[in-house]
């Protein structure tokens, strides 16, 4: 098996580490060349891509991958698209199974209600009509070729140094209220998680990877805090704070997104809701690293 990561960030990384193991090659792209050591630390190969060119290294790399994992943010265009062409006519030749990963952004807004897979979207930001176009892409590519292509839309990410903690350690974090207001959010570790089962299991078509227990941002503040030991930050009026426009976006979209497709595929959730999940992170000291 050869796992190549387009975009190995954050999520990226947590990917890498659940394939890892059992002769598994696992090759990552990056575009700075100061974060192909940490990537190499993590037991992934590291490559440059710009998302304008592949130099011969990398396609010769990319010609014996099994697994494709995009996770570059596509802009006007999904830079991977573009250079194996939507026909498939550059994709590995032995290539077993595509994952593209997405945002639940693609909703749009439902006032609150629960939504899923089945529910029309409707974009509110650029960024998330881009998304929804580069799906549309690689579900049509793995059509035609042959190959499952799973379309991962993933909620707010979090984990071990992205978290509540670091914010509160930081000074950083905000306490805002917006009545109602509600978002999902996913562990970095179950992404990897959710790939790796989603590869395995040959499964292609649309997976919300999001948690059990969508609720208000507020509440995770506190929660963390209270593990903590310290004070929560006051409250913010949503309506007042000074936010930059995209994080007063985030906030424009209020939904409650179901997993329930993607636990009846068999996926059982390491961290199915933020208490917990924070509590773990919490307890073995992890949060920061």
């Amino acid at each position: 098996m050869h796992v190549m990561i387009f975009g190995c960030g954050y999520s990226g990384t947590a990917i890498a580490k659940a394939f890892a193991g059992g002769g598994v090659r696992i090759s990552g792209t990056t575009r700075s060349a100061d974060k192909m050591d940490v990537l190499r630390q993590n037991g992934v190969e590291a490559f440059l891509f710009d998302g304008e060119t592949m130099n011969d290294e990398l396609r010769r790399a990319l010609a014996d991958v099994t697994h494709l994992v995009q996770s570059i943010a596509p802009g006007k265009a999904d830079p991977l698209l573009r250079l194996l062409g939507e026909d498939g006519a550059n994709l590995p030749p032995s290539l077993e199974w595509i994952g593209y990963l997405s945002t639940v952004g693609v909703y749009g807004d439902h006032k609150g209600a629960w939504i899923n897979e089945e529910t029309p979207c409707a974009p509110v930001s650029g960024r998330s009509t881009e998304r929804l176009e580069a799906e549309a892409g690689w579900l049509a590519m793995g059509e035609r070729c042959g190959v499952p292509a799973a379309v991962l839309r993933l909620s707010g990410i979090y984990g071990p140094g992205r978290n509540a903690f670091c914010n509160l350690d930081k000074g950083t974090a905000r306490r805002l209220i917006k009545k109602d207001q509600v978002f999902n959010r996913i562990r970095v570790e179950d992404i990897g998680a959710a790939t790796r089962f989603l590869s395995d299991q040959r499964l292609g078509g649309i997976y919300n990877i999001t948690d059990d227990r969508p609720g208000p941002p507020q509440d995770v503040i506190v929660e963390a805090a209270r593990l903590m030991g310290v004070e929560p930050p006051p409250e913010q009026a949503f309506e007042t704070a000074e936010l930059t426009p995209m994080a007063r976006s985030f906030y424009g979209e209020n939904k409650r997104v179901s997993n329930a497709k993607l636990k009846a595929a068999g996926f059982a959730f390491s961290f199915p809701n933020y208490p917990m999940s924070l509590a773990q992170l919490w307890q073995d000291g992890r949060w920061q690293a």
